[in-house]
């Protein structure tokens, strides 16, 4: 009888492999919960620890469901197993919550702690007694926190929707993975004002719902637009609350309205487990689990043009009806441009011969007929507006970093955009090309030694523009040739005049040849635009500034050098080297007047003034709010980022202050003043020069007097504290302690008391101690008194906007007397500075 009886129970046991699995195991069912005071090591000892057949090897900490793809939050690298990450992602598991189909269903992460700094084996992870979560190094160096102590946190728990979360007793969401997305959005996520979707790459693309819409950029410096929903300019409503979201059958944009402002359909589909995420090339890709991982591209498409995507046939590819081909000249027997790998031409192009900026006088541009790019959705960062494609040609030509010259105008008139990019994505043919419209690309080559003579930058000038506008630029042409015959015998008329001598007058005529130059200017013109001199807009080292305004109406700025025999160097070292400069984030030159003994820079007005009027005695009525001052510290950023690495060569300010930030009409930021800027060679580290700048931002390299562009880098971080503070730097209204404001931010900083530091008169700041710490943090890696140990610009710009963190081994001694250990280290969050507020 007990032989019958059991019979039964075997055959279950056989018929039956999951009941099986859960007699047999001593853990059953998933673990989506963790109690305060819970320690975890990254060890390969961890539950439920899987490596993937070649692929990746996850050690889940906590996981929510059962039989098929299920979320789990733990530790994941992909082979060789070096760095791992914190991640939450899809696996595959079986009806006891086992992990399964290790060969053909490898984990799918959808967001990461600690991105841009992964950690070692035996990494710590700590839901603290007080209820923050930490990740610590094995070395116990701070990597990422969720900067949740003392706020109530009761657990930790992992949602069946994916997203992480801490809960008090309430079970009240204290802080959720949802609120800082990554690469990915699950379904039911939203997508709020200042959060992004950034993809895994060193230059990644990223998608940021801003205050007038949802946009879309490419990595690069800076990131260029290539999609914009509503069209920039369109949406002129304020105080909107937009998010997207992304539901079960579409990913959708709502600005302040209960129906879409723009949707995207997606096919319906009960299944928590399916994501969107942001690729590198800049495309949505929803993906969906149908017996194996997959996506459907067709379903998440931006912009209705494949070809209109920046990374399509990668760089210097141009892109037609989906195929990609090299640009070529049909003026030259040899071709400027060779296929990356020929059998895959999405890879893009390289030019054959690469551009030098010591062969300038080698560099012709080829012209391209109905060919475009991407970012004329973006006006703003075209490099002149309203202008003619000679004027744009030109600009490329004297700027050794402006690798093509893009002309897009439209309307009745032949001034256009003009774009003027450092890197080239990928090119698209333009079918558009009307009577009200036109487009040009003229791509920078090198011409070899060994080519034939050619002239493609004027074999083809005309053929940019449309065919009404061709002859009236040949009636043009007549007038011009008739012009230059006559000029010639006047020419002819002056050279037998005896040549003026003196070392003035050689001086005077060394402007004459300066290539590229800007507008040049009559004294009497600069006195007529100024009303004579009337209006003072400040005064400076070099000079006095006044307000003008041109004939045709533009307001300028005029910096007046004062004396007879002070600034002759300085002028023409000012005039060579910004005359080719065009970026957003630097004032803008127009001209220059030298005559007799007047030396005049004629520069663009920037109607706000200098940042200085801004942050200094400020009060509560009119004081700048948080956002603006963020965003003016990236916009700082970007600018001297441009100045050091984008120019033919690196270019030091040398006297980085408030007085030299200026404000536009949206308070953009504009670094001015170039009167002490020292050249150095691209081939040169350093560079020796006598003691400049101010007090109060000089780096400690100038008592060596050995300095290089990283003296730049110390100005910003003591202006990133002056901003965050609302004080100047050196203030003698302080009380002794407090006079000089670095050694305060130190004493702090060893008090752990940096939120005293924040601007008490700005009503917001309070509200964003957080983010101010990160800034405060980048701010000293900025401070660090050796030039070495200081980030490079471009890498304050990168943190700023979240695609790279803070180094860990910060130096906490800003004047240099001992050197970082763990005593001393600071223990605030190395988090990307990303932000819930509007960055461009």
């Amino acid at each position: 009888m007990a032989t019958m009886a059991r019979k039964p129970i075997l055959l279950l046991l056989l018929l039956c492999p999951a009941f099986l699995a859960a007699v047999l195991c001593s853990d059953i069912g998933d673990y989506p919960t963790a109690n305060l005071s819970t320690l975890w090591l990254n060890h390969p000892g961890l539950r439920n620890s899987v490596t993937y057949f070649g692929r990746s090897t996850i050690r889940p900490l906590l996981l929510h469901g059962i039989f098929g793809p299920t979320f789990a939050f733990g530790f994941i690298c992909t082979d060789p197993c070096k760095a791992f990450f914190l991640s939450i992602y899809i696996v595959y598991t079986n009806s006891a919550s086992g992990i399964t189909r290790v060969f053909d269903s490898p984990p799918q992460v959808v967001w990461s702690a600690n991105r841009g700094r992964p950690v070692k084996e035996d990494a710590a992870l700590r839901l603290s007694s007080d209820g923050d979560l930490v990740l610590r190094d094995a070395d116990g160096t701070f990597v990422w926190s969720t900067n949740t102590s003392g706020k109530g946190v009761t657990a930790l728990k992992l949602l069946e929707t994916g997203n992480l979360v801490l809960v008090n007793r309430q079970n009240e969401y204290l802080w959720e993975s949802f609120d800082h997305p990554t690469c990915c959005m699950l379904r039911g996520q939203t997508l709020r004002v200042g959060q992004r979707l950034t993809s895994d790459s060193p230059n990644p693309a990223f998608v940021t719902l801003l205050d007038d819409g949802l946009r879309g950029f490419i990595g690069s410096n800076p990131p260029l637009l290539y999609f914009a929903q509503p069209p920039i300019g369109m949406n002129k409503s304020e105080n909107i609350s937009g998010f997207c979201i992304l539901g079960k059958d579409q990913f959708a944009l709502y600005m302040g309205t209960k129906k879409p402002y723009f949707s995207i359909a997606l096919p319906s589909d009960p299944q928590l487990a399916r994501f969107l995420r942001l690729d590198d090339d800049g495309h949505l890709r929803l993906f969906t689990w149908d017996d194996r991982w997959g996506f459907t591209d067709q379903f998440v498409s931006l912009l209705p043009n494949p070809c209109q995507y920046p990374k399509t046939c990668g760089n210097y590819g141009i892109c037609s009806d989906n195929q990609c081909s090299c640009p070529r000249s049909p003026s030259a027997n040899f071709a400027f441009f060779n296929p990356v790998n020929i059998s895959e031409p999405t890879l893009g192009c390289t030019p054959a011969t690469p551009l030098s900026c010591g062969s300038m006088e080698s560099h012709q541009l080829l012209y391209m007929e109905n060919v475009s790019y991407f970012n004329y959705v973006d006006t703003s960062a075209a490099a002149l507006r309203m202008t003619d494609v000679e004027s744009c040609k030109q600009a490329c030509l004297t700027n050794c970093s402006c690798k093509a010259a893009f002309f897009h105008c439209i309307g009745n008139s032949s001034l256009g955009d003009c774009y003027l990019p450092s890197e080239i994505f990928s090119l698209l043919a333009d079918k558009l090309k009307t009577k009200l419209y036109c487009s040009a690309a003229f791509l920078k080559v090198q011409i070899p030694p060994a080519a034939p003579d050619v002239s493609l930058s004027r074999a083809t000038v005309t053929d940019a523009l449309p065919i009404w506008k061709r002859r009236s630029l040949i009636v043009l042409t007549s007038g011009i040739i008739l012009a230059g015959t006559s000029a010639i015998s006047v020419f002819a008329l002056l050279m037998r005049r005896p040549k003026r001598r003196g070392s003035q007058v050689e001086y005077e005529e060394q402007f004459d040849y300066l290539p590229g130059m800007p507008a040049r200017f009559t004294y009497e013109e600069i006195k007529a635009a100024t009303q004579n001199f009337k209006q003072k807009l400040g005064q400076g080292g070099f000079g006095t500034v006044f307000k003008g305004t041109l004939n045709d109406g533009t307001k300028i700025a005029v910096k007046r050098l004062d004396g007879v025999g002070q600034g002759k160097k300085e002028f023409l070292a000012e005039v060579e080297t910004i005359g080719g400069i065009h970026h957003i984030n630097l004032v803008r030159f127009v001209g220059f007047c030298v005559e007799n003994s007047h030396r005049l820079l004629v520069l663009e007005y920037v109607p706000n003034g200098s940042l200085d009027k801004w942050i200094f005695g400020r009060t509560k009525d009119n004081a700048l709010d948080w956002k603006t001052r963020r965003q003016i510290i990236v916009d700082i950023a970007k600018g001297l980022s441009y100045l050091h690495e984008d120019c033919t060569q690196r270019i030091a300010h040398l006297d980085i202050k408030p007085q030299n930030i200026l404000l536009g009409e949206n308070f953009n930021a504009k670094v001015a003043d170039f009167g002490l800027s020292k050249l150095i060679d691209r081939d040169e580290s350093e560079v020796m020069t006598r003691m400049r700048g101010t007090p109060g931002y000089l780096a400690p390299e100038w008592l060596t007097s050995v300095i290089t562009e990283k003296v730049d880098v110390y100005s910003f971080g003591v202006l990133v504290m002056e901003i965050l503070c609302g004080r100047k730097s050196l203030d003698p209204s302080q009380p002794v302690e407090a006079i000089h404001l670095i050694a305060l931010l130190q004493e702090k900083l060893r008090e752990n008391k940096l939120p005293d530091l924040f601007d008490k008169y700005c009503s917001d700041m309070q509200l964003h101690v957080e983010d101010n710490i990160r800034l405060t943090r980048l701010a000293i890696w900025c401070l660090q008194s050796q030039a070495n140990r200081r980030p490079s610009m471009s890498k304050v710009v990168q943190i700023l906007e979240g695609s790279s963190t803070i180094e860990s081994n910060i130096d906490s001694d800003l004047f240099g007397s001992y050197l970082c250990s763990t005593e001393h280290a600071f223990d605030f969050p190395l988090l990307p500075l990303t932000s819930k507020e509007n960055t461009r």
